[in-house]
């Protein structure tokens, strides 16, 4: 049985001491090396996708979709081992300066996997806004089936409680981390991070996901860019936490 390895981020644009940031991100990169990985918050102008991509051993094909404005947005790193399919990838505007980004992936026996990063509304009160935007998600996903499966990660800004991950689990989404792990992490933000205009609206909580939906498993799922500098407790990769899952392709 085929297994993948897929991760998000969110990378925290170039606020929060990036050039400190910088190193760690890289290292853990370098060690963790998955197959998919979807990236939140990144900034094209700078590279910061093509900076993770060329951390390790492994080649990475990269495939943006912007949000607010064409430099900065939602990327996605598919091993180069892996065949997307370039005609087929999609972006979907979500409104409040979000969008979702769609990228097809060909496995061995000639059946599409559908990896998708997203990035949902932001403020806390705001529940409702990630609720419409979950089903615009969910709608537009439904319209482009994918035999081997669909993957959703990002950053959705919403604790498990919330409107926005109901609307998830009713369309047929999984989460990775409650198949493998029987729950969700206690807190993929705020990191630990300490830094000048900080982010700090909001409660810590859950806020991140790997979904999986049709025939695939998740066998494992951990926090990952989660370690802090080995000198600095205030310094992290992100003010996120990411997570990886080792996915099974059934069938």
């Amino acid at each position: 049985m085929a297994t993948l390895d897929v991760a998000t981020l969110n990378l925290r644009n170039i606020a929060d001491r990036w050039p400190e940031r910088l190193p760690l991100l890289v290292a853990d990169m370098a060690a963790l090396q998955p197959d998919l990985m979807g990236l939140q918050e990144c900034v094209f102008a700078v590279g910061q996708d093509r900076l993770l991509g060329a951390a390790g051993e492994a080649r990475y094909g990269i495939h943006r979709g912007w949000a607010g404005r064409p430099e900065y947005g939602n990327s996605v790193l598919a091993r180069d081992t892996l065949e997307v399919e370039a005609s087929g990838v999609e972006r979907l505007d979500l409104g409040e300066r979000r969008s979702a980004l769609r990228v097809p992936v060909r496995l061995e026996r000639g059946v599409t996997l559908a990896f998708v990063v997203t990035h949902l509304h932001h403020v806390p009160a705001d529940e409702g806004i990630r609720a419409a935007q979950a089903r615009e998600l969910a709608t537009w996903l439904d319209a482009r089936p994918a035999a081997g499966g669909t993957i959703v990660v990002g950053d959705f800004n919403a604790e498990p409680v919330e409107a926005a991950y109901r609307v998830m689990v009713e369309a047929g989404y999984r989460s990775a981390s409650v198949e493998a792990n029987g729950a969700e992490p206690a807190v993929t933000w705020p990191s630990g991070i300490q830094a000048d205009g900080m982010d700090t609206d909001g409660d810590p909580g859950c806020l991140d996901y790997i979904w999986l939906r049709g025939p695939l498993r998740a066998d494992a799922c951990r926090l990952a860019f989660d370690r802090p500098a080995v000198d600095d407790s205030t310094l992290y990769p992100s003010d996120h936490l990411g997570l990886v899952a080792r996915v099974a392709i059934e069938g």
